[in-house]
């Protein structure tokens, strides 16, 4: 078949939903456009609803919800898998909110699975198959109870119902399809070998995805549970019109529940909305209800039955994002209550509102009121940036603040609406208190109070003098000493000075000097009040002989010798013999990896060590954890991200041979013939080696734009690589234009490199010439494997998370990071093994600070 005509085709399976999808919605726009005068009938009809049957319909909705979940139960337990109730809620609230806006809903939002469940390390095909059975019993209970039902309509009322046989019809049809491709599919008959001559690819997947064995004892009881959604249904209707008070009738709600069902099943798009509405009001209309109170019941049946359901499901979406929620809106809210306290401070108050709080309050009070909002104002804007870094003396300072803004808006001019914002973010500051974590430190508290003390003791001499002895021209005074000192205190503070009245440029400036100074005593106290506390040891040489004796005895990494790197902090543990390797930014304990120790010990060295970065203010997080370690951050209930991907190549089974390895052979063989050549050299290096190796270093650094980077790799020490093996690459000529050092690996039969650079002006096949030489160091030395690093930002198949989708997005289409693409497609030439790497957090609110933190401890 040519192109054009299978994108024809394509597009005509694409849009045939869209199209009936279009159809209904404009059906029932014009079916509600034309009942218009009764829809605006119905509004009084529910508001003066039944409240106890309301209830009643709420509760039933709850049922239905615990129904459905039910059913994921009992299709996961059928095939051998433990689904907990709480994670079987969350599927279906989340799959019935996508199954509303996917065409085709219902079965293409079971693709969809919650990162919850993806936890409870259930592959890909079993929650496919379960997801399957799910559906499977939602179809089956459709005929097993709609039929009967029908059977019964048929027999009693002797009315044509054509639509509804139809319907039924189509949902036999369908079942019988399931199981007939089923069947085909299980036993490998005609349509598996159609499948498996035409598309190869997908055999794998279709034996995997029906090789479970299910258990039919445990599958009935998601009959059972799908039978009770039905019946539920049946029983929303029939409380809505219990609700609405108009003639109930099980029987009439069973025949419209069923018939809209049956067309809720063949609608490609929104859950039938509308064609629903459409049915049910046209049944209800059959048996002699009105049409406003067919129009009623129906709203309210779709309330319990659609609409409910739905906020659920948008609860469910959002209660994952709840902490990230909860530490970003208090600090909005501090900072938003101080623009409304200085708002409100400049804006002249009601006249009615003063006039009365001038009965109960002195002048002076409603002055310093007036100040106190004014003061309160400006310290809650400085506190809301410190609230977003999670500092407890933050959470402290803006809950003093609240309270204080509270009393001073009602004592200044009865403000209750700015006293009532203020007593909101009280309750939200209270409600967020286990957010904020990081202490502040003593010793820039008694700096800061200290510091206030003296300013404030230096402000009042040189004001109280000033005053004094100023010329009466500047003021019209002539200062006492009590009037000096009253002025000059009133003016530090930050209050007004409603008694001076400045004659000349200098008075103003005397005012505004004292100002100025008392201002920026009070920003720098607020500021020693809540900054945070770190407590950061310096490594000795004693603690890095420890660490590397440490290593000796429990390493296992390809990077565990950056664990003891120049840059590296170390914390030693007081239980067993581990320490942790890591680096201080933006209040985050960056570790490398995870504990270096005996893996029993794990646990115990990962909680003592949160609990000392909790004691020094610090948020925790690690870099490249290895997928064979995440169990341990689970059990801590850690949040994780998988970075990328480390390349491991086989060395003693890698082969030069094959098609696949023809251009690889294309470009060794060229540089061969120009005379070109590789070469280890053992350490310790030659000095006219090192220059050429460092001239090498720096040209790459120029020519590629590169910065040098550490924590997780190295940079170019001539200390460092002088003792380290080294392999270069060198031109006809005999001079060195590539290079790759060979750096200490812990991990049993692997060797690893740092650096691979080379000139600007060298071929691309040099790196190939440099790798594969180190397949024959790797030989020499009786070692299997070669690391070749971490590609970040690549090999991320099945997103996670959001921030995993993030990553992958940027890592496919933003050009700032394509190179990533190259060097990914570099070591896939070599690379046998691919393994997961991760970086572990403690909340989602943490990835809006971590990137700035990592950058940062990555510069040397």
């Amino acid at each position: 078949m040519p192109l054009y005509k299978k994108l024809q085709s394509l597009s005509a399976k694409l849009y045939w939903r869209e199209i009936i999808a279009a159809l209904m919605i404009l059906l029932a726009f014009i079916f509600f456009r034309s009942e218009r005068k009764e829809l605006l009938q119905i509004i009084p009809n529910i508001s003066n609803a039944d409240g106890r049957w309301l209830a009643a319909g709420l509760i039933v909705t709850f049922l239905y919800v615990l129904l459905q979940s039910g059913m994921y139960v009992s299709s996961f337990s059928s095939i051998g898998l433990s689904l907990k109730w709480i994670d079987a809620i969350e599927l279906f609230l989340k799959r019935n909110f996508l199954s509303i806006f996917l065409p085709a809903g219902g079965v293409s939002a079971l693709a969809y699975t919650p990162t919850q469940l993806r936890k409870r390390d259930f592959n890909k095909t079993q929650i496919h198959q379960a997801s399957g059975l799910y559906a499977f019993a939602g179809l089956f209970t459709v005929f097993l109870v709609g039929f009967p039902v029908i059977i019964l309509f048929a027999l009693s009322a002797n009315k044509n119902l054509l639509s509804a046989w139809i319907g039924l019809l189509f949902v036999v049809l369908i079942i019988i399809c399931i199981i007939w491709i089923a069947k085909s599919l299980q036993e490998k008959r005609k349509l598996y070998h159609f499948i498996e001559n035409k598309f190869p690819k997908i055999i794998p997947v279709i034996n995997e995805l029906f090789a479970a064995n299910v258990n039919t004892k445990k599958y009935s009881g998601a009959i059972l549970f799908s039978t009770g959604v039905e019946l539920s249904g049946m029983f929303h209707l029939l409380i809505a019109m219990l609700a609405l008070g108009v003639h109930p009738s099980f029987f009439v709600a069973a025949i419209a529940y069923m018939v809209s069902v049956i067309l809720m099943v063949g609608s490609p798009f929104l859950r039938g909305l509308g064609a629903v509405e459409i049915s049910i009001v046209y049944i209800l209309e059959m048996y002699g209800y009105s049409t406003v109170q067919a129009l009623s019941v129906t709203v309210l049946y779709r309330v319990f039955e659609f609409w409910l359901p739905m906020v659920f499901g948008i609860f469910a979406f959002a209660w994952r994002g709840r902490k990230l929620f909860i530490r970003i809106v208090p600090a909005l809210l501090i900072f938003l209550l101080g623009l409304i306290n200085i708002i409100s401070v400049v804006t002249p108050p009601l006249r009615l509102r003063l006039r009365l709080i001038k009965e109960f309050l002195p002048l002076e009070a409603i002055h310093a009121s007036n100040i106190l909002v004014l003061f309160t104002g400006l310290a809650l804007l400085i506190t809301s940036a410190f609230m977003f870094k999670g500092l407890k003396n933050a959470w402290r300072l803006a809950l003093l603040l609240a309270v204080l803004s509270l009393i001073g808006n009602l004592t200044k001019a009865f403000d209750y609406e700015e006293a009532t914002f203020a007593g909101i973010i009280i309750i939200f500051l209270l409600l967020s208190q286990s957010q904020y974590k990081i202490r502040s430190s003593i010793k820039w508290i008694r700096l800061g109070l200290l510091s206030v003390a003296i300013i404030f003791l230096s402000v009042l001499i040189f004001g109280y003098v000033g005053f004094y002895f100023i010329d009466v021209k500047h003021f019209g005074i002539d200062f006492t000493w009590k009037q000096s000192l009253m002025h000059t205190v009133q003016i530090f503070l930050l209050g007004g000075e409603n008694n001076l009245h400045p004659l000349t440029p200098f008075a103003h400036e005397f005012i505004w000097v004292i100002h100025i100074l008392g201002f920026l005593s009070w920003g720098f106290l607020l500021f020693t009040l809540i900054k945070p506390f770190l407590k950061i040891e310096i490594s000795n040489e004693s603690g890095r002989d420890r660490a590397k004796f440490l290593l000796s005895q429990y390493g296992n990494s390809s990077v565990d010798y950056f664990k003891i790197y120049k840059d590296k902090l170390f914390f030693f543990s007081e239980l067993h013999d581990a320490f942790v390797s890591y680096r201080i930014a933006n209040g985050f304990a960056i570790v490398l990896e995870e504990p270096v120790c005996a893996e029993e010990n794990k646990m115990e060295v990962l909680e003592e060590f949160y609990k000392q970065c909790s004691r020094m203010g610090l948020k925790t997080a690690f870099y490249r954890v290895d997928e064979n370690s995440i169990v341990w951050f689970n059990q801590l209930r850690k949040q994780k991200m998988i970075i990328g991907q480390e390349a491991i190549l086989d060395a003693a089974n890698f082969k030069l041979e094959g098609k696949d390895k023809k251009s690889l052979r294309n470009g060794l063989n060229s540089l061969q013939k120009k005379g070109y050549t590789t070469a280890i050299h053992k350490a310790p290096l030659e000095n006219d080696l090192i220059i050429q190796l460092k001239k090498i270093s720096d040209e790459w650094l120029k020519a590629f734009d590169k910065e040098e980077q550490v924590f997780s790799q190295g940079m170019f020490d001539v200390k460092e690589i002088m003792h380290q093996d080294v392999i270069t690459v060198s031109d006809a000529n005999g001079n060195v234009i590539a290079f790759l050092n060979i750096i200490p690996d812990y991990s049993p039969d692997e060797c690893t490199y740092d650096l691979i650079r080379k000139t600007a002006e060298a071929p691309s096949g040099c790196m190939d010439a440099l790798i594969i030489k180190m397949m024959e160091y790797a030989k020499e030395n009786k070692l299997q494997y070669i690391n070749l690093g971490l590609v970040p930002m690549t090999g991320i198949t099945e997103p996670n998370s959001t921030a995993e989708q993030l990553i992958k997005y940027a890592g496919q289409k933003l050009k700032r990071f394509k190179h990533y693409h190259g060097l990914r497609d570099f070591k896939e030439k070599y690379a046998t093994i691919w393994q997961d790497k991760f970086l572990v957090y403690e909340t989602d609110y943490d990835l809006l600070q971590l990137p700035a933190a990592l950058n940062k401890i990555m510069q040397p």
